[in-house]
């Protein structure tokens, strides 16, 4: 049971003086528009005319989507006042949820959806000439993230939100976040995303929220006049007792960092929670001098340098500087976080007593890990608490999620920039290293290896502070993603932490919210639900499970096989659009969504499409069940093997569907621009699902969850929650192949030969001499030979080949289920009903109860 600290009595007066959610109008009068057409198509009129400040006669479509997207904002703007003052007098613990990325998609339909008035908008609209869709179309994804981990994270607010939990999302206002991606000649090309470049009606700026980020500098170490209890500092200038030595952090070169608030709307709910995200700002804005000497790029040097931080979202961190501004923006938006955090704590509380008992902090990965020196640095240094405190509270206050399993994905940074960049930090982790270290000495004695281990400082390669120990370290709650990254978590990378500290691992299996993801994405299928289930599914989608009986029922068969078939006519008049390259959607659509990576193996199903492809070409008279194979992605912009994997596929893509042999019983599309609004196409309409990483790499996935949500049927390999997906609509209806994690284990220890599985499969051997011999690039006959020697002289490290016989044998057997459609859509029926345990409700309520102890507000 959570207990919430007993309620503060404070007066409404005061609460609005101290709530940073006020809004500031023009001047003129504007009240909410009820919930009917008419009152919306009235408010629609009237923030055309005096927010835009345009007539319908000179209005464009992205004037009037700005116009409705502000009078839809209206209606949710008393609903947050009424959720912040609530959250005050109710006195409820906040979770304050950090993140470098969150991916909520397109803000207005949510809304609507959140209010109930989709249909009544279109009605709206329509009265005024327009169609909703239409303008919904104009308006741009934020650009806030990069993959899983922002689509993720956007879910959890939403699901907060609807659950009324009193959470608050920090994260940095990019002002071009990811790169948008296009195809040329084959090759992904990164363009500078101005997603803001029309204006964000649903965000609110606040100039009056500023915070000083400070860098570089140096440290003193001064005297300490401070009364405090003496004996709680560790000796090394973080105490604040008696004559305790106290620590100063001067001469630094500042940045401003300014809050820029977003709603989150609760589903069929009045909560509305906050999204604040950090902008730099110059401390000043230019050098007036130089300006008036003509030197006008030296007059704005300095702003522009500092308004770097918040510029792009992961700048290339191929070179020292591309490194160095990512650190800086990890600690510039942590620390805007927490100073803001801290101050909304002490309006209403005069110590620091209750500070544990009144915020949880999350970590979403370790990117905002440099919270925890930083929470130090304000608790002791700045509020002079002393330091034993200051580190009880944060082990209090902070919870970890950890997303990776791969060594080489743990971040590190460099103790020589950490002590450049940010001095203060780096002495507070020595110290708190150094403390942790002679508690084990203590405790286990002088075993060296342990140590080593488990130390903030990794000694191996050149120092590096390990960011996920010191997470693992202040965190009360650590938590995998799904049960088997949970487990191996405990059993590799962190099994002496797990050892250490007793029962801190905990497992919360990634969810997605239902409202995006079918209710928004899946127009079509969410009708059909409504109709035969009701409504409550969007909150309960435990209530799924009603559709399973039905799997095998005519009529519902029928139906559900109309939407899948609506939503592949829609995704191949898009591909067309942006590809240019005709599918019929009759033919089987198997899906590979995802960020381009080595370990997620898109390379393994380029393989076996080379593969199909020599067979076609071999027996032609052959009945081959057609299939369009779709890839969606983005590499990282310095990721030389992922980008060169893209080509590879484009070149297939081009041999393949031009080939009048193959004509339609084989094609391949790669998507460009991979993002929530064109998975919200793609996802609906795909009948495959690949998640063919190899086992033990991918932490969880939640684009398995989405697609079979959506009625796909899985292949994959026993990785992340594929297990979990597996067990709960049963092995029979996924296609599940491949080594397991063990498996993975073993043959690595055992010594792994890939080169003899490409010599002992004439298939294999044939695919990948083609890839290596310019069968595909004949402009370039060697331009995949990076390609062939990871695979044959590179130790194959995530093990296609070891995976790729069993590949081929698995989609065979997906032919021929598919040759059968009613048996594959009984199976995708199930699917479906039994994606209730993946929703993020679930997630977020089992972070309530056994991590962040809080409790809903109550409305």
């Amino acid at each position: 049971m959570v207990i919430a600290p007993e309620n503060i009595n404070i007066s409404r007066g005061a609460i609005d003086s101290m709530m940073d959610t006020q809004v500031r109008t023009n001047g003129s009068a504007l009240v909410a528009p009820a919930g009917d057409t008419e009152s919306l198509r009235q408010a629609v009129s009237r923030h055309l005319l005096y927010t835009v400040g345009k007539d319908t006669v000179a209005a464009s479509k992205r004037d009037w989507l700005y116009a409705l997207s502000a009078a839809v904002r209206d209606m949710l703007v008393e609903r947050w006042m009424d959720t912040t003052r609530r959250q005050y007098t109710q006195n409820v613990k906040r979770v304050y949820y950090l993140s470098m990325e969150f991916l909520p998609g397109r803000m207005l339909s949510n809304a609507l959806l959140a209010l109930g008035l989709l249909d009544e908008c279109h009605d709206a609209l329509r009265e005024l000439g327009l169609d909703f869709d239409d303008l919904a179309a104009l308006e741009p994804d934020p650009a806030l993230g990069n993959g899983g981990l922002g689509r993720l994270a956007a879910c959890f607010l939403d699901s907060m939100a609807t659950l009324g939990i009193p959470g608050f999302g920090y994260g940095i206002r990019y002002e071009y976040g990811m790169f948008a991606q296009r195809i040329y000649e084959g090759r992904q090309v990164e363009y500078p995303d101005h997603w803001l470049v029309g204006g964000n009606p649903w965000e609110f700026a606040r100039p009056e929220v500023k915070y000083k980020i400070q860098f570089g500098g140096r440290v003193l170490i001064e005297e300490s006049q401070a009364q405090g209890d003496s004996g709680t500092g560790n000796g090394n200038g973080n105490g604040n007792g008696n004559g305790e030595r106290r620590a100063k952090w001067v001469d630094t070169e500042d940045v401003q960092a300014m809050a820029y608030d977003t709603l989150v709307p609760g589903y069929g709910t009045s909560a509305v929670n906050t999204l604040r995200l950090w902008s730099a700002t110059a401390t000043e804005e230019i050098n007036l001098s130089l300006f008036n000497q003509g030197n006008y790029s030296a007059a704005i040097e300095e702003k522009n340098d500092s308004e770097n931080v918040s510029r792009v979202l992961y700048p290339d961190d191929s070179t020292e500087h591309g490194r160095e501004l990512r650190l800086r923006q990890e600690y510039f938006f942590v620390s805007a976080s927490l100073q803001d955090l801290l101050r909304r704590y002490f309006k209403t509380h005069p110590s620091v007593e209750q500070l544990g008992d009144s915020i949880s902090i999350h970590l979403n990965d370790t990117h905002p890990a440099i919270a925890v020196p930083e929470l130090m640095r304000l608790l002791v240094d700045v509020r002079q608490i002393p330091w034993t405190l200051a580190w009880r509270l944060c082990t209090k206050i902070f919870s970890y999620t950890n997303h990776t399993l791969m060594p080489e994905a743990l971040e590190t940074w460099p103790v020589e920039l950490l002590e450049r960049v940010l001095p203060r930090h780096m002495k507070i982790i020595f110290d708190l290293n150094e403390l942790f270290l002679d508690q084990i000495r203590s405790k286990h004695g002088e075993d060296v290896e342990m140590l080593r281990r488990v130390s903030l400082i990794d000694e191996s390669a050149g120092r590096r502070v390990r960011m996920a120990n010191l997470s693992v370290l202040a965190s009360h709650k650590v938590n995998g993603v799904s049960a088997l990254h949970t487990q191996l978590l405990r059993e590799t990378i962190f099994a002496d932490f797990d050892k250490l500290f007793p029962g801190r691992f905990v497992n919360r299996t990634n969810g997605i919210t239902p409202r995006r993801w079918l209710a928004l994405a899946n127009p079509g299928l969410s009708r059909l639900l409504d109709k035969t289930i009701g409504p409550g599914w969007r909150t309960k989608l435990d209530e799924l499970r009603a559709l399973e009986p039905l799997a095998t029922e005519p009529e519902f068969v029928a139906a559900f096989r109309g939407v899948k078939t609506a939503n592949k006519r829609r995704l191949a008049d898009y591909m067309m659009k942006v590809s240019g390259i005709a599918v019929s959607p009759d033919t089987l659509f198997d899906v590979q969504i995802k960020r381009i990576h080595e370990y997620k193996r898109q390379l393994l199903n380029v393989l076996h499409v080379i593969t199909r492809y020599n067979a076609i070409l071999a027996e032609p008279e052959r009945d081959w069940l057609p299939r369009t194979v779709i890839f969606a992605g983005k590499s990282a912009s310095a990721y030389f093997m992922a980008k060169l994997v893209i080509k590879l596929i484009n070149d297939v893509a081009a041999r393949i569907n031009a080939d009048p042999v193959i004509d339609d019983r084989l094609k391949v599309v790669f998507v460009p621009n991979y993002g929530v609004s064109v998975a919200s196409v793609i996802i609906p309409a795909a009948d495959l699902s690949e998640q063919i990483s190899t086992a033990g790499t991918e932490a969880s996935g939640t684009g398995n969850m989405k697609l079979a949500l959506n009625g796909a049927l899985t292949i994959g390999t026993e990785d992340g929650a594929n297990i979990e997906i597996r067990d709960a609509v049963g092995a029979e209806n996924m296609f599940v192949f491949g080594l397991d994690a063990n498996g993975v284990r073993d043959l690595r220890i055992g010594g792994y030969q890939s080169r003899a599985l490409y010599e002992a499969n004439p298939a294999l051997t044939q695919v990948i001499d083609q890839i290596g011999s310019g069968f595909f690039s004949p402009d370039e006959p060697g331009r995949f030979q990076p390609i062939v020697q990871s695979l044959l002289d590179h130790g194959d490290h995530y093990l296609l080949l070891a995976d790729y016989a069993a590949y081929v044998a698995k989609q065979a057997q997906v032919d021929a289920l598919f040759a059968d459609p009613n048996a594959w859509t009984a199976k995708a029926i199930r699917n479906v009903a039994a994606m209730g345990p993946f929703s993020s409700d679930r997630t977020i309520t089992e972070y309530v109860e056994g991590t962040w102890r809080t409790q809903p507000v109550v409305f």
